[in-house]
């Protein structure tokens, strides 16, 4: 059984995907606690699951260096085979990656290596792309730079605002991130031989 600790920022709807596949006993993996960079939103969902939760914030601490220390401390403490950025909105300090690397995965909202970054929604708009898409990676030292797991396409629609677009790709992100866990756990996919490739 793959234990996953999940760290969000916000309202956590990736989160909420995971935890409802985790309740089907033949779901080979359970989220163990969910971590976020402040009191989150998205802990409503971690509470009706009696999932633990902890916020490690940033603003506490002296450096990012010493706010990833206590993040990563927070996290050893639920011994997690997986931890899994679900619109964790803070940067990891390279030690933090590194301690947990290759076993650390993140979403993203958009066709990977296009528009990388926060603001990848509102960058595909502002491009004018005709499809944009959902990226699920192994995390590494840059921005969204680490190596592809899984992708898949979203078409942009006529008349798509920020908020529309990523509705729409927040479904393909959930469908991924489920899928993706599952291939972890029943050995499809290999962190390990990804990040070395």
């Amino acid at each position: 059984m793959l234990r996953l600790v999940v760290l969000i920022s916000g309202g956590g709807s990736n989160l909420r995907a995971l935890l409802e596949a985790c309740e089907d006993a033949t779901f080979p993996a359970r989220v163990v606690a969910v971590g976020a960079d402040r009191e989150a939103d998205g802990f409503v969902h971690a509470e009706e699951f009696g999932i633990p939760t902890f916020a490690v914030a940033l603003e506490s601490f002296a450096s990012r260096e010493e706010w990833g220390d206590e993040l990563l401390a927070q996290i050893r403490l639920w011994q997690p085979d997986l931890v899994v950025l679900s619109g964790f909105m803070r940067l990891l300090p390279p030690r933090v990656v590194a301690a947990l690397s290759p076993y650390l995965i993140n979403t993203h909202p958009a066709f990977l290596p296009e528009f990388p970054g926060a603001h990848a929604v509102r960058d595909a708009l502002a491009a004018g792309v005709a499809e944009t898409g959902a990226s699920v990676i192994v995390v590494d030292e840059g921005v969204d730079t680490g190596p592809i797991i899984a992708q898949r396409r979203v078409p942009v629609l006529p008349g798509d605002t920020e908020e529309s677009l990523h509705e729409r790709i927040k479904i393909v992100e959930r469908e991924l991130l489920v899928q993706t866990v599952l291939d972890i756990a029943t050995g499809h996919v290999d962190l390990k031989e990804l990040a070395t490739a």
